[in-house]
């Protein structure tokens, strides 16, 4: 398994968002590398924006699938909301179910935040067709 762990302490979104399309591109060439990236800068931009501001992205590539693990110290409840074209967002997890094979939300039971988990598995190839 090829593992890329990354937090706020030491990067930004940005380095995190970097990092991880240059991985997707070297190991899960099948993935979209754009499209990780901007999953991920969703999931991070939340961490940022509705929790406390610290975060750990863990980025893994095994026999044919792409997690990425987004961690926070926030102990508010996410979820896909209703969005709303007004500026005040909601749009952000209806992106991200767009874009991935899956999406989970961990809330930890100890009250100290939460894992939104998003899932990728290659395209599955269309068999040839038959004569």
């Amino acid at each position: 398994m090829l593992v890329l762990e990354i937090d706020s302490t030491r990067n930004s979104v940005a380095q995190a968002r970097d990092a991880a399309a240059r991985f997707v591109r070297e190991y899960c060439r099948w993935a979209d590398p754009a499209a990780v990236a901007l999953v991920l800068s969703e999931l991070l931009t939340n961490a940022v924006r509705h929790a406390t501001g610290w975060w750990r992205l863990r980025l893994s590539a095994d026999d044919g699938r792409l997690l990425a693990e987004v961690r926070d110290a926030g102990d508010r409840i996410a979820g896909v909301r209703r969005s709303e074209l007004d500026g005040r967002g909601g749009l952000g997890l209806h992106i991200v179910g767009q874009l991935v094979t899956r999406l989970e939300i961990e809330h930890h039971r100890s009250g100290t935040g939460k894992t939104l988990r998003a899932l990728w598995l290659p395209p599955v190839a269309d068999p040839a067709p038959t004569t």
